[in-house]
């Protein structure tokens, strides 16, 4: 091969060495900006299921138990929802022991009226923008009720929930204490630390529509008490909860599951 052809061949060799180190470097940096795509989209995929699975529902105000303190809420998108309203963390008044446990008995003491085995007025689901419907008792204690998913969750509430999400409640063997407003604050105080000690599968909140100082509703059944006398009343409403939570109102109590003390079995109060 002469001296020239020689050189042009070393020209060539050198030059598809270059465009191959080219090529190369092509595909790593092309490598390497996939690589890096993938991550950035890894990471916005956790943050959206942190915000979906984590961070509740701002349309309903979804919080979990641990984040509602006092409150023994259990909201998510099965168990129900606080349909916007905040959970009353307030720290209850330890009641005192069981004296009477006789509900008639006890409801008779307290001056309260116990009605049991009301007509049941329907188990229609209805949307959540529906009006109220005209509720034969009140408290109701039966009828048509919000769809799931926006059934009012158990906990203890700051405002009074829809008459529609309550309902659903009741359905699924709920009981639901409730208080006028303008209750002295100590004696809230008393009915949440009554609710403290059997907060599983039930709600507390004020009810300024009911005509009675304190109450207690489950699927067809009520006690309303006019005025509130102490530990008597709470005696009284132990008594309902335990004779009437749990029973089947058209669905299980167990088809929202829940944790903690219940009113069939409640916690022994103990002192602070």
């Amino acid at each position: 091969m002469a001296k020239g052809e020689r050189e042009r061949e070393r020209l060539r060799q050198e030059r598809l060495a270059a465009e191959e180190s080219q090529q190369k470097s092509g595909r790593n940096r092309l490598l390497l900006a996939y690589g890096g795509a993938a991550a950035v989209l890894v990471v916005i995929a956790v943050v959206v299921i942190v915000l979906v699975t984590g961070g509740g529902d701002s349309s309903n105000g979804a919080v979990g138990e641990k984040d509602a303190g006092g409150a023994h809420v259990n909201v998510n998108q099965t168990m129900g929802s606080s349909n916007g309203i905040e959970p009353d963390e307030r720290a209850g008044i330890v009641p005192p022991p069981v004296a009477v446990v006789d509900l008639q008995r006890a409801a008779k003491q307290a001056g309260c009226v116990v009605k049991l085995k009301l007509k049941d007025e329907g188990h229609e689901h209805i949307p959540q923008s529906s009006p109220e419907p005209a509720y034969e008792t009140n408290p109701p204690t039966s009828g048509s009720h919000v769809e799931p998913p926006f059934q009012q969750a158990d906990g203890a509430w700051a405002k009074e929930p829809k008459a529609i999400d309550i309902v659903h409640s009741l359905e699924h063997g709920r009981i639901n204490f409730q208080y006028a407003p303008d209750l002295p604050e100590e004696e809230q105080l008393e009915m949440k630390g009554l609710y403290d000690t059997m907060y599983g599968a039930a709600l507390l909140y004020p009810n300024a529509k009911m005509p009675y100082a304190v109450a207690a509703s489950s699927w067809t059944n009520l006690i309303g008490c006019k005025t509130y006398k102490g530990a008597i009343t709470l005696d009284a409403l132990r008594d309902f909860g335990k004779q009437t939570w749990g029973k089947y109102g058209g669905e299980p109590v167990e088809a929202f599951t829940f944790t903690g003390p219940t009113p069939a079995e409640p916690e022994e109060p103990k002192a602070g």
